[in-house]
């Protein structure tokens, strides 16, 4: 007799939390599909959710706690392994103090429920201010924009896209990845909307992409030169007297210096720099200003690049000016049933950026961590507060983060490493002590971060699908035993879900009754409608008024004009090429590979290059390069197409592989890292993001 089951949840792979629908039969997974009642996805997905199948049934999934015995390794019970972890730390702690001992959190913690709401809880009892996370190889110049200008980082402007009439995208892949910073599934059919209701789709980027391709129009635009872009279009805003500030005319402190400082960015300037004309500039200036509502959205190439921080801050000062922040079709703000940002306010407290600083590179501390491109040094330089111990939870640093092979030189040097995840990776092999855990369909499930960056207010919980296996902990669980052993004290029976539950009670819609047992009567999940103009009662900095010129990025202007006005004809004779990333559908960061759904078929580790390159080079399509920068040097399959600008060529992030992982077998098929060629040394220094676009490499043939 069938006993066929349907479970439903949020798919927590990527940012774009799609609701998902799973027939299943006992431990058997039938079938994976959209979800069409999640008012939030609406019954998209991308390939990722159906391969949540496989990293449950992987075999490759660890067990067991192990332990390194020389070169191999043991299994060890949780206990031993706990009474290791706390003794090790402990010792480090005592014998060199406090900061011996880091944390890296890679980047499955931001959709991991259980770990996000007891990391403060772990962080306290390790006591420890040397802290890094992959937020500092992705989306720190959004967080410290938001920080200054509205009052707090997790105060994020939103693109309202389903209401939108005109969209300029920079940087941005969002067909492939439903978003970024902008939870956004099933984007396509969103961007067809925006063109089905007369609206318009423009995307600049060095990459034709998947999303430039479906747009109504593609500017190509030379690496890390959209800040001048933006300061051009901020320039005509202000040449054409087209300001309009709308209702937050009379909460903005330093118009007037913007206005000041984009005199020197007119488009005539600054057009042969950027490689896009100037009459063209001042075009998307104007849509800009004349479209019913309008959105600039940056993301990723913005975002990772030398100019980070100015690109951002300039994206937010754009929308504000042009009238289309905080409005209907612009930069809009949610209002989440489980609101960080009423619960961890920064109103009133001490500015947190540059509360420390690093040991070595004096880089600033933000957001209770410092950047990965600092960590190698960290641990290579020696001295006071050198780091000697490090715990990975569910990172893989070595492959995500900027020269990848000096920090897995760095983490050989190390005493003493745990890692949480549940695989063995490129950085993991390193540890002394791996801890697995259940994940994925194994957990319960509540989107803590990306309800807050959602096009529309929705709330979702979902509920274990399947029970975790004997020896499995959750993350969380292991997270909560450290802290308890290292502060000896007992366990207190607080949960995840105890905690979210009082979040949603004492929320924004709990006086309307919204709480987990009333998700939990929601399988699908709750609407809670569009975005609506927030910002005024929401905006953290302690005056109450947007702050459209924070110092620190009026001082950071010198940089950008130092950078290209004085040297715009210097030129590489030994680099000739600029180096950018890419996202591909089918993989997300460095961890989904081990899934053959997955990696099957034609290969997606490939340098995109222009036929021109290709032919002055004598490289023909599917041929092996040699592409070498200043760091490093790797071998990869060249992929010929004109999406790719001239004199710029593109690899995708997440690929990488070492002879020595040799339980990760799907990874194992091919694809080298491009961390081998990025510089940790080039970071935004306004924010200390790592500057992976725009590195110089040489391309030449096998």
């Amino acid at each position: 007799m069938s006993n066929i089951k349907t479970h439903y949840r949020t798919c927590n792979i990527c940012e774009a939390s799609c609701g998902i629908e799973i027939k299943y039969e006992g431990n058997s997974i039938l079938s994976i599909r959209g979800d069409e009642k999640d008012p939030l996805s609406r019954g998209h997905i991308c390939p990722k959710a159906v391969a949540l199948q496989d990293f449950y049934q992987d075999e490759d999934r660890l067990k067991t706690p192990l332990r390194k015995k020389g070169d191999a390794w043991e299994e060890i019970s949780w206990e031993a392994a706990f009474d290791e972890i706390v003794a090790k730390i402990q010792a480090t702690q005592a014998a060199y103090g406090k900061n011996a001992v880091a944390t890296y959190l890679g980047n499955p913690n931001a959709h991991n429920m259980g770990n996000l709401l007891f990391f403060s809880m772990f962080f306290k009892a390790l006591g420890t201010i040397n802290r890094y996370s992959s937020a500092s190889a992705d989306q720190l110049p959004h967080h410290v924009a938001s920080h200054f200008m509205l009052g707090n980082g997790m105060l994020m402007p939103i693109p309202d896209i389903d209401r939108t009439h005109f969209m300029l995208i920079i940087g941005g892949n969002p067909m492939v990845s439903n978003g970024s910073m902008m939870t956004a599934p099933d984007f396509p059919h969103r961007m067809k909307a925006i063109q089905a209701r007369g609206g318009r789709v423009v995307v600049v980027d060095p990459r034709r992409t998947e999303t430039a391709d479906k747009a109504d129009e593609h500017i190509f635009i030379r690496p890390e030169k959209d800040a001048l872009l933006l300061w051009s279009m901020i320039h005509c805003v202000f040449d054409e007297n087209q300001v309009n500030l709308r209702h937050l005319a009379t909460i903005i402190d330093g118009l007037e210096v913007v206005a000041e400082m984009a005199k020197d960015f007119s488009p005539d300037k600054t057009s042969a720099i950027i490689g896009i004309e100037s009459e063209k500039i001042r075009d998307l200036a104007k849509a800009m200003t004349s479209a019913e509502n309008a959105i600039c959205y940056s993301r990723m190439g913005a975002s990772t690049q030398t100019f980070g921080g100015l690109c951002l801050w300039l994206t937010n000062v754009l929308n504000i000016i042009t009238g289309n922040f905080d409005r209907e079709g612009g930069a809009m703000f949610t209002q989440p049933a489980f609101d960080q940002l009423a619960m961890f306010s920064n109103k009133g407290k001490p500015n947190s950026y540059g509360r420390y600083e690093s040991r070595v590179r004096k880089m600033p501390f933000y957001n209770s961590e410092f950047p990965v491109a600092t960590l190698a040094d960290e641990i290579l330089t020696e001295g006071e507060g050198q780091i000697r111990t490090l715990i990975a939870i569910a990172g893989n640093p070595v492959l995500s983060s900027p020269q990848g092979l000096r920090l897995e030189n760095a983490l050989e040097q190390l005493d003493f490493m745990v890692a949480v995840d549940i695989y063995l990776n490129e950085t993991n092999r390193f540890a002394d002590i791996i801890l697995p855990v259940a994940t994925g369909l194994e957990t319960a499930h509540y989107e803590v971060v990306f309800h807050q960056f959602a096009v529309r207010n929705t709330a979702k919980y979902s509920e274990a699908l399947f029970p975790r296996k004997e020896n499995q902990r959750y993350d969380w669980e292991i997270l909560k035993e450290i802290a308890l052993r290292l502060k000896q004290q007992s366990n207190n029976g607080l949960t995840p879900e105890f905690m979210l539950d009082m979040a949603l009670k004492n929320g924004p819609y709990g006086k309307n009754g919204m709480s987990l047992a009333y998700l939990k009567e929601h399988p699908h999940g709750v609407d809670l409608g569009a975005l609506e103009p927030c910002l005024i009662a929401r905006l953290q900095t302690d005056d109450g008024r947007i702050q459209l010129a924070p110092n620190i990025f009026v001082q950071d202007v010198e940089r950008l004009k130092n950078t290209f006005f004085a040297n715009e004809n210097a030129d590489n004779q030994e680099f000739m090429f600029e180096l950018i990333g890419r996202r591909v559908l089918r993989t997300h960061n460095t961890w989904t590979h081990n899934s053959h759904r997955l990696v099957k078929g034609k290969n997606d580790c490939t340098l995109l290059l222009h036929p021109k390159d290709a032919e002055q080079i004598g490289l023909k399509n599917a041929q092996f390069a040699i592409v070498s920068s200043a760091t490093g040097q790797v071998e990869i399959e060249v992929e010929i197409s004109d999406e790719i600008m001239q004199g710029v060529v593109c690899m995708p992030q997440g690929w990488g592989k070492r002879d020595k992982t040799s339980m990760r077998t799907a990874a194992n098929r091919g694809g080298v890292s491009i961390n081998d060629l990025t510089d940790s040394s080039r970071v935004d220094a306004l924010t200390g993001n790592a500057a992976f676009n725009g590195v110089r490499v040489s391309v030449n043939k096998k």
